[in-house]
């Protein structure tokens, strides 16, 4: 049985920047469109009015201070709100296969291995520009990697589910190497004209390359182990699926057909869920709160992560040992862990362990240990 090791990461980032003062502008220019043209049935009482949003309170109830996004120029819009992502012809190369094999491409550079060499491709992210065919195989087909790919969607916790699908099949021996992807658009899934989650995500894409540990070529992280759970719950969804349909004379941008979440009831529920599949993860590795040099969790919320931090390790955090990146790229779904472990890893010694985690709709938590190997 091979033991698998994350050899190599990749981050694509977009070049386009939203700050919180840029976003409060068009919201609050949206709300105040909204308002007048609403103003007899709120004025009835038939209506609500749209409260303005604020940097403050973004930043109060995310920690969020800027996001990057494909297209700002929609979503800055009041008349739009939404990204303006050019239709590609099925010859193009899809939007999430770019951003994916940019970010392969550097994984594959740090580990200095082929594309050729590599066995299976997983697109794991929280939503795919097309049913079929799969992403995956279309980033197979760019990069001229061997064997076989397919897509993945656990939500938030696509990432971690993906790595332990490709650690397990290296274990088995069915594969030498795979990259797991992570390109998410969460711009084109998000109600910009919420006040309640107009801030929460930004686009990113990210890729780890596990490949057998005795053919890794330079500094790693062994793959210790890896646990993933699921549990059913509304409390985020997104229904915008191949079945989305309308009535006669039904808008065609249905709220429901957007990201929704039930903020007060996540944080209660997943919480909880979460540092408890943390600790029985540690456990079954024989891995204690001491042993754990770094935390790279799943990038929703600051004070979400502080608390699973303080649960995690008994205490608060020191700095440095739980990275945020949260403030410079918002929620990114997926990604989140995967850039806080990119960004934040290779400053580790020779037997230092760190762990993974994710967690979000589903619900959905995954973990991985990893040891620094250099």
């Amino acid at each position: 049985m091979s033991q698998p090791a994350i050899t190599g990461t990749g981050v694509f980032t977009p070049s386009q920047v939203i700050t919180n003062d840029e976003l409060v502008v068009a919201f609050n220019a949206y709300a105040d469109r909204w308002n007048a043209e609403n103003a007899d049935a709120i004025a009835a009482g038939d209506l609500e009015a749209k409260a303005h949003s604020s940097s403050d309170f973004i930043l109060a109830a995310s920690g969020i201070e800027q996001r990057y996004v494909l297209d700002k120029t929609g979503v800055l819009d009041p008349e739009v709100m939404h990204p303006w992502l050019r239709a590609r012809s099925d010859e193009e190369p899809g939007v999430m296969a770019e951003m994916g094999v940019t970010a392969c491409r550097e994984a594959l550079d740090m580990a200095g291995v082929a594309a050729v060499d590599v066995d299976l491709v997983i697109c794991a992210a929280s939503n795919h520009e097309r049913a079929y065919p799969a992403v995956a195989i279309e980033i197979q087909q760019l990069l001229g990697c061997g064997g076989f790919a397919f897509d993945m969607n656990v939500a938030c916790s696509s990432a971690t589910f993906g790595i332990q699908a490709a650690a397990d099949m290296i274990r088995s021996g069915s594969i030498r190497r795979a990259l797991v992807v992570n390109p998410e658009i969460c711009s084109a899934h998000l109600e910009w004209r919420d006040r309640d989650c107009h801030f929460i995500f930004g686009d990113v894409c990210t890729a780890v390359l596990i490949e057998r540990e005795e053919d890794a070529q330079r500094p790693h992280f062994t793959i210790r182990s890896t646990r993933c759970a699921t549990q059913f719950s509304n409390n985020i969804r997104n229904n915008n699926g191949f079945l989305r349909r309308t009535r006669k004379g039904q808008m065609d941008d249905r709220r429901d057909m957007q990201f929704m979440q039930n903020g007060r009831k996540v944080f209660k529920e997943v919480l909880p869920l979460v540092s408890a599949h943390i600790a029985a993860h540690m456990a079954e590795d024989g891995v204690t709160s001491a042993d754990l040099s770094r935390l790279w969790l799943h990038q929703a919320n600051k004070t979400m992560n502080d608390y699973i931090g303080r649960k995690v390790l008994g205490r608060d955090p020191e700095p440095g040992e739980q990275p945020n990146i949260l403030q410079d790229y918002a929620n990114t779904s997926s990604a989140g862990s995967i850039i806080a472990f990119a960004k934040h890893s290779a400053d580790m010694g020779d037997g230092q362990m760190g762990l993974i985690c994710s967690f979000g709709a589903g619900y959905s938590v995954g973990s991985v240990i990893v040891e620094r190997r250099v």
